[in-house]
């Protein structure tokens, strides 16, 4: 699909996401599904909306969205060159972590907006989003910044959440440098060199959609 036919079938899977009866629904101000270009090369993946998001509709426009803007800029793009979403397209009360049930509840959105996009890579925010897409045996701590492979051949970059870098400043250059391996790490996909370790085996359903 071209970028036109890809923004119409976003907007179509949002439109019919909207009339479910999802968990956190109840007590967010709207669905934040994500934005940007859906004929981008990385789609990065985030966990939940907090205030400011759930204010706007849009993800990643708190502090933490200022800084991933930044990380955005080292490696020459903007954001209206890549496209960002969150496993969970509402606001958790109080932005508290989502529960494993929510996930579940929210992934197959996530699921056909992957298979919308169909990104060459994705770049996951934070551990939520990296354990669901590689398994939950893996540290973010150990893998951060490596490109992994998934059993039906998406590579998958795991980074720290740029939140975590605005409470522990020791972070923020950690996410810089691994922000700066995006590009080498695309150049090696696209030409077809990419040596990754294949990545856990998912354990449910919806995780194999995913995947």
């Amino acid at each position: 699909m071209d970028r036109e036919a890809k923004q119409a079938a976003l907007d179509q899977l949002n439109s019919e996401w909207s009339t479910k009866d999802l968990p956190l629904k109840a007590n967010a101000s709207r669905a934040v599904p994500g934005e940007g270009n859906p004929n981008t090369d990385i789609l990065f993946i985030g966990e939940a909306p907090g205030k400011n998001e759930d204010e706007q509709g849009k993800p990643f426009v708190g502090a933490a969205g200022k800084f991933l803007n930044e990380l955005i800029g080292l490696i020459g793009l903007q954001r209206e060159d890549i496209f960002i979403a969150n496993i969970i397209k509402h606001r958790p009360p109080g932005n508290r972590d989502p529960l494993p049930e929510e996930i579940e509840a929210y992934a197959p959105w996530l699921a056909q907006q992957i298979e919308i996009i169909n990104p060459p890579l994705i770049v996951t925010l934070g551990r939520f989003s990296m354990a669901y897409l590689l398994g939950p045996t893996f540290s973010i701590t150990k893998i951060h910044g490596q490109p992994k492979r998934t059993k039906s051949g998406r590579v998958v970059v795991p980074m720290y959440h740029p939140a975590a870098a605005l409470y522990n400043g020791s972070l923020r250059p950690i996410l810089a440098t691994d922000f700066q391996k995006i590009p080498k790490v695309l150049q090696l996909i696209k030409t077809g060199q990419t040596t990754t370790k294949e990545a856990a085996v998912p354990e449910t359903a919806t995780q194999k959609a995913l995947l």
